[in-house]
């Protein structure tokens, strides 16, 4: 069984976490947290030794394609599809007031 946590624990983690509890809000989050200390203690009794170490459960890979510099589309050509055009840029309209 894990260590039984205290009154003095549950003011330090109220403290902590900025939380104002009542005397039953106090006493039902003790026992959640107990449980909860309690469960961990059970998993540490497990017999890992066969297990490897995991950093991640997918593999990683990278899925992204190579970077290649390809030539680029003339401006004349792009600002063909330019509803308005000036000075060789994209004339939009105002956003900002």
């Amino acid at each position: 069984m894990a260590e039984m946590i205290t009154d003095k624990t549950m003011d330090e983690i109220e403290i902590l976490a900025k939380l104002h509890l009542t005397e039953d809000e106090k006493e039902k989050s003790r026992q959640d947290l107990q449980q909860m200390l309690d469960y961990v203690d059970m998993l540490n009794q497990l017999d890992t030794s066969d297990v490897e170490p995991l950093t991640h459960i997918f593999p990683i890979k990278n899925v992204f394609r190579e970077d290649v510099v390809l030539e680029s589309t003339p401006k004349e050509e792009l600002l063909k599809n330019a509803p308005k055009e000036k000075d060789g840029q994209f004339l939009v309209p105002k956003t900002i007031g």
